[in-house]
């Protein structure tokens, strides 16, 4: 009897009726405890050591490494080697250059009369040379180009059964065009001998934008160029460059741009991308990119040794670089005159003349009529002269002018009106390899 007390299974009933869904949760979630359980119990093994061991033999064939091993040793390679000739090589000095370690090619190069007159002495000639695993020559050419007749020459030295073998071969120059572009960080040619642009490209761009740039004293770090010039090519070598064909320069924050045009009937010039001509009357000098030694000014007289005017420009240059007429004219004077020495006054228009002292040479003679940039004589060292050098002087109606000040006053003449349709169409031409040019030059600096 319980006294109307609940009995357990009362309660329970009671809880089921109030929370169904609350019960059937808290049993799902012993039963799977209990299942958890039961599978722990059941990844209980046995030990293993206690299991059958059973042994299983299988025979391994080796692989095939001992032929292939034989067939490394065997084998033989080529190697592959670019160099360009020195004026002081030897036939010894060249090979070694090359990687080539061969008696009997140094005896080849010495004796044959084709292989040593195409490499022996001559400086610039790009040698290309292919040699064995054990640097024995195999084979070696050289290109060149004797003329501008379009044509180049190509010799090559092969091995051959009988021994070392040379020949001469003729082919076609290939005329193309090149892009390249440079940053100033401390003079010109070192910026251009940076982007691999050659020399003689590098003074066509002091040429034509002398008038407008002081190359010696104004470049500034970060001025930048961009140009598209001639090249010939021989194989895919170049053998030769030719006129710049179009130019950009950015010097202190300043642009300038050139591009050759020829009017029919007429003699070629540089213009502005707009047609205005960058020919002046004057050129800015008559040395190729000369060093100025001494300017328009009061000095020191080198010999004399006394304070005086300097009513010239002098021009450093090596004995024999040669001096050009700046401009149009004809020869007034050819010969010896006291401290001048060989000196050359050249007559021009407007009662203006021009004088070149201490030559070396005079390739010219009075009345003979000459033309802008004509080679007339040669940088030297005679009249008054401590050194070889050239004394340039520039007078108006007899009155000493500064040349760099002539050079750079403008009478040019525009394109005209019936070329300029053919102009403007080569124009824009030039300003897209201008822009291709100038982000060569950006990629290179990155």
């Amino acid at each position: 009897m319980n006294h109307g007390l609940p009995t357990v299974s009362d309660r329970l009933s009671s809880l089921l009726q109030r929370h169904p869904k609350h019960l059937t949760a808290l049993v799902a979630a012993l039963l799977l405890g209990g299942g958890g359980g039961a599978f722990a119990v059941a990844s209980l093994g046995p030990d293993a050591a206690d299991l059958p061991i059973q042994q299983i033999s299988e025979v391994v064939q080796p692989l095939a490494l001992q032929e292939q091993a034989n067939a490394l040793d065997s084998h033989s390679f080529n190697l592959f080697r670019t160099d360009t000739t020195r004026s002081s090589d030897t036939a010894k000095s060249l090979l070694q250059r090359l990687g080539i370690d061969d008696a009997e090619a140094v005896a080849f190069l010495r004796s044959d009369t084709l292989a040593s007159k195409a490499l022996l002495g001559k400086a610039g000639r790009v040698v290309h040379a292919e040699a064995s695993d054990n640097h024995a020559l195999r084979s070696l050419s050289v290109r060149w180009s004797p003329s501008n007749d379009g044509v180049f020459e190509r010799v090559v030295v092969e091995k051959t059964a009988q021994g070392l073998r040379s020949r001469i071969e003729t082919a076609d120059l290939q005329n193309t065009s090149r892009l390249a572009g440079g940053t100033v960080r401390s003079s010109l040619f070192a910026a251009t001998d940076e982007a691999g642009i050659p020399d003689a490209v590098a003074t066509q761009l002091a040429d034509i934008f002398a008038s407008d740039i002081d190359f010696h004293r104004g470049l500034r770090k970060g001025d930048h160029f961009s140009v598209v010039y001639e090249t010939a090519e021989a194989d895919g070598q170049v053998v030769r460059t030719g006129k710049v064909l179009s130019a950009e320069f950015t010097n202190n924050g300043k642009t300038y741009q050139a591009m050759w045009f020829t009017e029919p009937g007429k003699k070629g010039n540089y213009y502005t991308l707009d047609g205005q001509s960058l020919r002046r009357s004057f050129l800015a000098s008559p040395v190729e990119f000369s060093r100025i030694t001494s300017g328009f000014s009061m000095r020191m007289h080198p010999i004399l040794k006394n304070w005086r005017a300097h009513l010239g420009v002098d021009y450093a240059g090596a004995t024999g670089t040669p001096v050009r007429t700046v401009g149009d004219g004809v020869v007034e004077f050819a010969g010896v005159q006291n401290g001048y020495g060989n000196v050359i006054i050249v007559k021009h228009q407007n009662q203006n003349e021009t004088v070149y002292a201490h030559l070396s040479q005079i390739n010219v003679r009075a009345g003979q009529a000459v033309s802008q940039g004509d080679h007339i004589g040669a940088v030297g060292a005679t009249g008054w002269a401590t050194g070889p050098h050239l004394h340039f002087e520039f007078r108006v109606n007899g009155v000493h002018q500064d040349p760099l000040t002539i050079a750079r006053q403008n009478d040019s003449q525009p394109v005209s009106p019936t070329a300029k349709a053919n102009f403007n169409q080569l124009s824009s031409v030039m300003r897209q390899q201008l822009s291709a040019a100038m982000s060569i030059q950006q990629a290179s600096a990155d």
